[in-house]
């Protein structure tokens, strides 16, 4: 059974008119279904009013459906008694780290989520010296967040996701405030994180991140256009246009060299060049 189940999602936000009077707006999702299996890694692509924010937000009950439903663990985002649950359950790290910091020191901000989830003082601690280990920030434990760099803030946001043991995290394009060391650096924790079995679920529209991932989504229009591996993906140039996203770097080589259309990864660019 799937951990994350979306059935005809439709999520239609009200428009207000001048006279102050509601009225509905546009759909920002438009009856989708979706499954996410444990320990899975899937992307989601698209370009910016794609929806594959809008449904980041829907899949831990931060935005609730219009029409339709989403499972977490068997536990629906309709129900609000499970909101805590599911919440537990389904972390989120944002693309801008100061909307998630809440504290001034960086221990005390990772240990923010596990106290709320009223967590023992002794376990709370051992939580909170583990996940600022895995993201390489232990050191900088006693610093002020205010001090920290941008890619150093994003994973102290990671290792608040991470002190609360959840089974999923959904990563909200979080590299995109980052020059490339920070991004390599972010998405080598995110692949370690999935490697240790922690379902993870990365909104990006940098494509070579996409890359990473096991399955790429793709939307447009709030709408899923399609739904492949990387590998099937990037061989289809064609569906990529079509989407309004931009071509991996490693791709676009390959196109303008005229290189064979299965080579799908940069590893495989470099066995070829390697021939």
């Amino acid at each position: 059974m799937a951990f994350i189940e979306i059935k005809n999602l439709t999520v239609q936000f009200m428009k207000v008119n001048e006279d102050g009077s509601e009225v509905p707006g546009r759909k920002a999702l438009d009856d989708i279904s979706l499954e996410i299996e444990k320990g899975s890694f899937a992307a989601v692509v698209g370009m910016n009013g794609s929806g594959k924010s809008t449904l980041a937000k829907c899949l831990n009950g931060l935005i609730l459906p219009t029409k339709g439903d989403v499972t977490v663990d068997s536990m629906n985002t309709r129900d609000e008694s499970r909101l805590w649950d599911i919440r537990s359950r389904v972390g989120m790290v944002f693309q801008n780290p100061d909307n998630q910091i809440v504290s001034s020191i960086v221990e005390d901000d990772v240990a923010f989520g596990p106290e709320n989830l009223g967590v023992e003082p002794a376990e709370i601690r051992r939580r909170v010296d583990d996940a600022l280990r895995r993201v390489g920030m232990y050191e900088q434990r006693n610093k002020g967040a205010h001090m920290l760099s941008g890619g150093q803030k994003q994973r102290i946001a990671i290792a608040g996701a991470v002190a609360m043991r959840p089974e999923c995290i959904i990563f909200d394009e979080p590299t995109a405030m980052l020059d490339p060391k920070g991004r390599e650096s972010v998405m080598k924790i995110i692949k370690e994180l999935n490697s240790e079995g922690i379902t993870t679920i990365l909104i990006t529209h940098f494509m070579e991140e996409a890359a990473e991932a096991g399955r790429v989504i793709v939307m447009n229009a709030g709408r899923v256009l399609c739904d492949r591996t990387p590998a099937r993906l990037f061989s289809d140039t064609e569906m990529i246009e079509r989407a309004g996203l931009e071509l991996p770097p490693f791709i676009e080589l390959r196109e303008k060299a005229g290189l064979p259309s299965d080579i799908t990864d940069i590893e495989g660019l470099a066995a070829y060049m390697r021939r």
